[in-house]
């Protein structure tokens, strides 16, 4: 009978054991609960413009808003360029008029000489809707 007892006392002791080693992992959980959530950022989107409730008010791009220009006045300095889009209502300073003619004529789309610039290709409109 020892033998069963002792048995029996020894799996006590073991469940015992156990017992003692769930709490501790239970009072780690609890305590790991209380911790702030660490705040992941989130990365922010591409903004995006607001559309024109009218395509009428819709804007063009400076580079488009140029090749109008040439294509209306044919070949003008930057500063008149500058000066007839400022006609039209659009704020825009010589500085980037003369960046953007830059990179139009990198792409081929206008030449420069004596100063003035004009446009190579006769640019096709689009269809209004």
């Amino acid at each position: 009978m020892d033998s069963s007892l002792e048995r029996i006392r020894a799996k006590i002791a073991e469940l015992e054991a156990k017992l003692a080693d769930l709490r501790i992992a239970e009072r780690e959980l609890l305590a790991l609960e209380k911790l702030p959530a660490r705040k992941t950022r989130t990365v922010p989107g591409p903004k995006r413009k607001p559309k024109a409730s009218d395509e009428k008010e819709a804007r063009h791009t400076i580079g488009a808003a140029i090749a109008d220009v040439l294509g209306q006045h044919g070949t003008l300095s930057s500063a008149e360029i500058a000066d007839h889009i400022r006609a039209t209502g659009r704020d825009i300073n010589n500085r980037a008029v003369s960046f953007s003619l830059q990179a139009l004529k990198k792409r081929g789309l206008i030449k420069s000489a004596d100063g003035k610039w004009a446009l190579l290709k006769v640019r096709s409109q689009r269809a209004l809707p």
